[in-house]
Order: C-alpha cells, then structure tokens, then sequence
C-alpha cells in the first residue's frame, strides 16, 4: 500500500498546482456553497507565488498522484492568490505575530485520507522551528472540522465578497506549542 509523501512546492507545479485548487473549490466545497458562491471562491482563492518563492508550500503525494497542497506564512497576508486584492506581503514577527496556515487543498478523491492532517502538521511545525508561537488560518466551511479537530478555536466569522457573491469564512487560530515528536518538515 502506497503512502504519502510530501515536497516541498516549486515554481514549476504552479499549473498542477492551479488544477487541484480548481477541482477542490468545485468539488468537495459545493456542499457548503451556492454555485455563485463557487464562482466567487475561485475569483477570490487561488495560487500565492509568494509562499511557493518563500518554500513554505508543501504538495503531498500518493503514489505519485498529487493529493494536496498547502503552506504555512511568515507575512501579514492572511489568505487568497495572487490577484486577490489587499495581499499584504510584509513579514511577520516570530513570537509577537501568529504563523498563517494558508491555502491547504485536497484533490476530491483524497478526502478524509490523512492529506489535510498530514499538510497541517507539517505547517505547524516549520512554523514552529521557525520561532512562531501561534497560527492562524482563515478557514472555508469545508476546512472548518478538520481545523477544530486539530485545536483551533473561532476567532470570527466574516463574509468576503470581493469574488462578486459573500463567501462565508472563519478566522481561527490555535498556540504552537512544542511537539512531543520529531518534525515532519522542518
């Protein structure tokens, strides 16, 4: 039985990249939202090149099949691509500021398979080694009871309705504290 893997993401699997953000957005979050909804997250979400230029993005991998992605982030912008207005790329502050967790997706047939569990560790501990003492994360309804099973708690809710139809997230955050175990990413 094949396991998963992960690497760290490139400037090379931005396409692939693309295609399994689509398909995630399409697919498992068209149970929390409206078509119009769908629409809006995709005008609204998509590929940060910054945190694929900072190493911070990682793709797990099943068998060669790309299964996930996602990354952590030492600046100020909390979610959405490259052309999601308000991006705020200046850094953060390790042990004043909280680590973001940002942009995890998982390819519809690998739900419920470890992926999310498996990128969230990984963020949480690079942030972690990286002097970060919490992380936040703006969550979609989707993402939402894989973070609360991890141990974030709600810090707000809020529509975005930047896409062109209000799409409902949940800021969350969660301390970091020190892992009993050796990191999977550091």
């Amino acid at each position: 039985m094949a396991q998963l893997t992960h690497r760290t993401a490139t400037e090379a699997d931005i396409p692939a990249l693309v295609t399994l953000m689509d398909r995630s957005i399409a697919g498992p979050l068209a149970a929390f939202l409206t078509p119009d909804q769908i629409a809006a997250s995709r005008r609204l979400m998509g590929i940060d090149s910054q945190i694929i230029a900072d190493r911070t993005y990682v793709i797990v991998e099943h068998d060669g099949v790309m299964a996930g992605c996602g990354g952590w982030s030492g600046r100020i912008t909390e979610y959405g691509g490259d052309h999601t207005p308000g991006r705020e790329p200046a850094p953060l502050t390790p042990g004043v500021d909280a680590a973001r967790i940002r942009a995890m997706y998982t390819a519809p047939e690998f739900l419920r398979r470890g992926v999310g569990r498996m990128i969230l560790t990984l963020c949480e501990d690079a942030a972690r080694a990286a002097g970060y003492d919490r992380a936040e994360l703006v969550a979609t309804m989707g993402g939402e009871p894989l973070y609360r099973a991890a141990g974030y708690r709600e810090i707000e809710r809020f529509e975005d309705d930047r896409g062109g139809a209000p799409v409902p997230l949940v800021r969350m955050g969660k301390p970091l504290q020190a892992a009993n175990r050796p990191p999977l990413l550091a």
